[in-house]
């Protein structure tokens, strides 16, 4: 297989990105307060339209019914936070949209629980009626109620398999499929909506609205998921060039294409990565890029750690790629102090790795592995240092190890190793466990939160 010139390679990474000046207010912030904002006004508007509308004379079917609002809010605000829209995901992060996203989807679920419980009690309670008798009524002669019912069950199903002792023992794949089920359960409840909403069809300014509700959240899904991708792929026509093995169960990937300058890629970002052959084109892999984009290649670097990477050394040159992205916060635009310290755990390195190349100021960089064999990408690193007047430490040893100072990314060892480590901007890349333990550290250091920045490795690398 062919290798590109690693000389060349070397000499071409090692300029460094200019930083222009910083916002006055950061991009993370600037975007939570925009979506909170957006969240706030949708809340008051949707409560507005439901008083305006009439609350009925029963509290039970009242309080139903507001839930049922709010409950369709929700269900349109989940979907755009998994649109992968480029502005919020690159201020805000995959991971932290995808955590607020499973929050929304339990609020989901018990708002819409509550509409049920509470609307089939209030009827019963009006018609005198026992509740069991009231739900099969209303199943059965109200228009709308069985598409209701049959999309709470969906919601139900999907929030099943999204907790976390039946997410752990289910294939992505599998997971992947059943949370589809999530649109047929919006279009349902929608038109639910549609046959008996009193807020919807109160007034033809609630009916723009919530129409106005569906279509920007479906369209935002459509746009960031459909329509990007396709669009990105279709100019930029990306296939691999060449496959480096860096160790016995670590490979590079190596694509080029078209106008990749015009690639909004940045150092520290990931992509969804689908490699168009007969046994693999189906499946996407999330893994960092490995180098600073420099408008003519694009490089990730993967452990052997499943099916998917460990496939990645049998590619052929010449293999089409259909990448989603880019991801990611991970990124300098959230660079605030002058210096920055890099800790990277295993192949957790290969984020760090391509920051290492457009951050500015004086960087500290801590690398840590089980044994010193377990440092990829350690030529390029040092290399890369040298040129910019950076430092290296390269940590190794069990997890368990502690040094002279305790354990060796623990509070004490952190101090001894970056002594103005509050001065400076961290980010942080690797296992779940390490950079858990590490985010720890930087607290007990009081190193303020916006100086912080973590990726974890099960999402990005």
């Amino acid at each position: 297989m062919a290798e590109p010139d690693r000389k060349e390679t070397r000499v071409t990474t090692m300029t460094q990105t200019a930083v222009g000046p910083r916002p006055a207010i950061r991009p993370r912030i600037a975007a939570r307060a925009g979506l909170f904002t957006f969240i706030g006004a949708n809340v008051a508007a949707v409560t507005a339209l439901f008083f305006a509308a009439g609350p009925s004379d029963n509290v039970l079917i009242s309080i139903g019914r507001l839930a049922g609002l709010y409950g369709a809010l929700a269900m349109a605000f989940q979907l755009l936070l998994v649109a992968r829209l480029p502005w919020l995901d690159r201020r805000l992060g995959m991971d932290r949209l995808t955590v607020w996203h499973r929050w929304t989807g339990f609020s989901l679920l018990w708002t819409l629980l509550t509409h049920f419980v509470f609307i089939v009690f209030g009827y019963a309670q009006v018609e005198d009626n026992g509740v069991v008798d009231e739900f099969v009524t209303m199943v059965t002669k109200l228009e709308g109620i069985l598409r209701a019912v049959v999309a709470l069950a969906l919601i139900l199903l999907v929030g099943a398999v999204s907790a976390r002792f039946a997410r752990r023992r289910l294939a992505y794949e599998t997971w992947h499929f059943l949370h589809l089920y999530t649109y047929a359960a919006v279009v349902l409840a929608f038109s639910h909506q549609i046959a008996l909403g009193g807020s919807f069809a109160s007034s033809p300014g609630a009916q723009a609205y919530w129409w106005a509700v569906w279509v920007v959240a479906l369209g935002s899904v459509f746009a960031g998921r459909v329509v990007l991708p396709l669009a990105r792929n279709l100019r930029h026509q990306l296939k691999v060039v060449a496959v480096v093995p860096e160790s016995h169960d670590v490979v590079s990937v190596y694509m080029t294409g078209k106008h990749l300058d015009r690639m909004p890629a940045r150092a520290g970002q990931f992509f969804l990565w689908r490699f168009l052959t007969r046994d693999r084109w189906w499946q996407a892999n999330p893994f960092s890029l490995s180098a600073a984009p420099d408008g003519r290649t694009l490089r990730l670097t993967a452990k052997a750690a499943g099916d998917g990477s460990a496939s990645l050394r049998s590619l052929k040159v010449g293999t089409r790629v259909f990448a989603e992205g880019p991801y990611g916060a991970f990124t300098t635009m959230h660079q605030r102090k002058p210096d920055a310290l890099l800790i990277a755990g295993g192949v957790g390195i290969t984020p760090i790795r391509a920051l290492l190349e457009e951050i500015s100021g004086h960087v500290v960089v801590l690398y840590r592995v089980r044994t010193a064999l377990d440092a990829v990408l350690l030529p390029e690193l040092r290399g890369l240092a040298q040129a910019r007047g950076a430092v290296v430490h390269v940590l190794s040893g069990p997890s368990d190890l502690a040094g002279p100072y305790g354990p060796v990314l623990g509070a004490h060892s952190l101090r001894r190793m970056v002594p103005d480590i509050e001065d400076r901007d961290v980010f942080v890349c690797g296992p779940p466990g390490m950079t858990s333990a590490t985010l720890r550290s930087l607290r007990e250091l009081r190193v303020p939160n916006q100086q912080v920045h973590a990726e974890r490795f099960s999402l990005a690398a």
